[in-house]
């Protein structure tokens, strides 16, 4: 059973998500303030630098490989968030997986709707490719809407006949943008952080008049055939519960590896809270440990 550290980073969150009418811009500032405060070793080394013309970091842990690397998408709902969100979780991973991540700062929308967002993912993987990293010592993960794009650059690096990575991620992730799965109402009272109207709101931004099943955009409607392993993993008590299951499935009949972990109790992306949270440790620890077992393999 998750016990007190659980209950505190719930109550943080429903702090946090309690400003339904700030603009977005005063969201993305309390979501960077936020999370912003979560601990980076001192000894992660942090590199800001331009992935062919996206603003991107390297995030190295100790003990980091230089040949492996991680393309790590952040979620906000294609609409708040940014590496510094995003950095001591990258931090973490880079640690349990023993790999370079490089987080990315990919357009959002409102000024870049869909498809920005998988165009930059697209071309900071293809830059990985152009520094000489092998695509076999390449993984790319991401979380809530950066797990579905972390799906969604992967159909399109498919379809562009890309070398593939070796394994994918996806933490909590958004594949279902018409908001229409079961759980988006059965667990809507046991999760903090996400609602469907708050991420309707964030859909309609990002897709901009497109269906909201348009295959790049919501790519549980994609065709999955041809996609590395995949590792899903989602907390029981979330709103987004039934986009991993039905992944799991929809990847299952395309005959994808798929393993999807279904944590108990855990909320939304509950990863970002590992300072304060065991099971987010142990979560980015089975990452590593699933991301260097395919290297390795």
């Amino acid at each position: 059973m998750a016990g007190n550290e659980l209950k505190m980073v719930v109550d943080m969150i429903r702090g946090i998500v309690a400003k339904p009418n700030a603009t977005i811009q005063e969201q993305r500032a309390s979501f960077e303030a936020s999370m912003g405060m979560m601990p980076v070793p001192p000894n992660t080394k942090v590199t800001p630098l331009r992935a062919d013309g996206i603003a991107a970091e390297w995030v190295e842990a100790p003990g980091a490989r230089a040949d492996h690397a991680i393309l790590y998408l952040h979620g906000g709902g294609y609409v708040i968030g940014s590496p510094v969100t995003h950095r001591s979780l990258a931090a973490k991973l880079s640690e349990t997986s023993k790999a370079r991540v490089l987080v990315i700062d990919y357009r959002m929308a409102p000024e870049a709707p869909f498809p920005a967002a998988v165009e930059d993912a697209v071309k900071a993987y293809r830059w990985l490719l152009a520094q000489g990293l092998s695509a076999s010592k390449l993984a790319i993960s991401g979380d809530s809407a950066g797990g579905g794009l972390t799906l969604a650059t992967s159909v399109a690096l498919r379809d562009a006949d890309v070398a593939l990575p070796k394994a994918v991620a996806m933490l909590s992730p958004w594949t279902d943008l018409t908001g229409n799965s079961e759980t988006m109402t059965t667990r809507a009272d046991k999760d903090p952080m996400v609602q469907k109207a708050g991420l309707m709101a964030m859909g309609t931004l990002y897709l901009n008049g497109k269906d909201a099943k348009t295959p790049l955009a919501s790519p549980l409607f994609a065709d999955l055939r041809g996609l590395p392993p995949m590792l899903i993993q989602v907390g029981d008590h979330e709103t987004l519960l039934d986009d991993s299951r039905t992944l799991e499935k929809n990847a299952k009949a395309a005959g994808v590896d798929v393993t999807l972990e279904v944590w108990p109790e855990m909320i939304h992306v509950w990863h970002l809270f590992h300072p304060v949270l065991p099971e987010g440790v142990k979560a980015l620890e089975r990452i590593g440990e699933y991301l260097n077992g395919k290297w390795a393999a």
